[in-house]
């Protein structure tokens, strides 16, 4: 380990530009022409040879060991999220109402020096590393890595296993975790009533009351209808509707998820769901439409290759800084769509710096600590090596 330690130090300025210049420009899931092309051209500095457009704005690239062999695969996001920055860095997001706060611009800065480090050890392993940097990660209706496989970013060499993570700000900076994680949906409703004046609301039908109820009886699926053992999430995250505040709303649209770890547990809220919709609205004399929409699956780490990264993590880290909980996240991560392909796991690389506050993934304040760049790094490059094997 000590002499991939020296390498991620002399990649580790790098890293950090990278960081600074994605975390900079942050672009909306399938938008993400300048990044993808950002990091075409920081592979092709290194000698390789990337493909673009893979599914969109992905990009794959090979780098080839010493001999013949597995080809593992490596995969980092880089699509940012539709929010205002209120971090404060010199480095703040130079797009507006755009912010990298789920930390993809780590994933890919990380993958970036990993690539170089695999680069300068390539005699020392045989078979190839693929990687693969994903757009649309956050777009559980167009999940970029489905996009990608079906672009082939599997193929050409084929992927054997893969490998992702994700920076955790929930954990320290120097602790990881791989834990399994929950399938990811989204969901439209629509209340279409009728409006009339505020004083004479008798003679109208009131969208946002009728939501109100919507709202407050989705919630009984999860405590009513769901087995107690079971998990299951139901979020209404927007509502939108209303005019003025003297007349009744006609018209109310909310949008929301769903998390599931079983595939009947996530048919049967989909069921409830939507005859909770048209029923409680018909009974206010209302029209509810319910629209469902299927996102990611459920991450179920492969045993052996959840066992290889908790093998690295632990002689590079320790036991005691090393987790795998008995309980899933209810987290959603489209990487569930490599791992139904091939074998493949998926970690968490804490960021927190103890002195600092902690804010969650997706705040407009989440602030990474560089610290974790070389851990999340060196265990990567250590994983590949472990699995393709030191020919040296």
């Amino acid at each position: 380990m000590k002499h991939v330690e020296e390498l991620i130090r002399k990649y580790e300025a790098t890293v950090l530009e990278h960081y600074h210049w994605l975390h900079a420009h942050p672009e909306l899931s399938g938008e993400e022409k300048e990044t993808a092309a950002y990091v075409a051209a920081q592979l092709r500095k290194m000698g390789l040879e990337p493909k673009e457009h893979v599914g969109g704005y992905g990009v794959t690239a090979v780098i080839q060991g010493k001999g013949p062999g597995k080809c593992i695969g490596l995969r980092a996001d880089f699509d940012a999220l539709p929010m205002t920055e209120r971090t404060g860095l010199p480095f703040a997001s130079q797009n507006p109402g755009i912010m990298h706060s789920c930390g993809h611009d780590t994933h890919a800065a990380m993958l970036l020096g990993t690539a170089q480090v695999l680069l300068d050890l390539r005699d020392t392993f045989d078979g190839c590393v693929k990687l693969l940097f994903q757009p649309s990660e956050e777009n559980a209706a167009d999940s970029g890595a489905k996009r990608m496989i079906a672009d082939g970013a599997l193929e050409n060499p084929h992927v054997d296993a893969v490998i992702g993570q994700h920076i955790d700000p929930w954990t320290d900076t120097g602790s990881v975790c791989t834990r399994d994680s929950a399938a990811s949906d989204r969901f439209f409703i629509t209340v279409e009533g009728e409006s009339s004046h505020a004083a004479r609301p008798h003679m109208g039908v009131d969208a946002i009351a009728v939501a109100v109820q919507i709202a407050s009886a989705l919630q009984n699926i999860v405590s009513r209808n769901v087995n107690p053992l079971e998990s299951s999430v139901i979020t209404i995250g927007k509502i939108t509707g209303g005019d003025r505040y003297n007349v009744l709303a006609s018209h109310v649209e909310m949008e929301g998820t769903c998390r599931n770890r079983s595939i009947a547990v996530r048919d049967m809220v989909e069921k409830r769901m939507e005859s909770i919709v048209t029923g409680v609205a018909a009974s206010m004399g209302a029209k509810g439409t319910f629209r469902y929409v299927r996102g990611y699956s459920a991450i179920i780490n492969d045993p052996g290759m959840m066992e290889l990264v908790r093998e690295v993590s632990e002689e590079l880290l320790g036991s005691e800084n090393v987790t795998i909980p008995n309980t899933p996240s209810m987290g959603g991560e489209d990487f569930s769509f490599f791992a139904e392909k091939v074998p493949g796991v998926f970690y968490r690389t804490g960021c927190h710096k103890v002195s600092e506050p902690v804010y969650s993934t997706h705040s407009e304040y989440m602030i990474v600590d560089p610290g974790c760049f070389p851990i999340g790094m060196q265990i990567m490059v250590e994983s590949v090596l472990k699995y393709l094997g030191r020919n040296q």
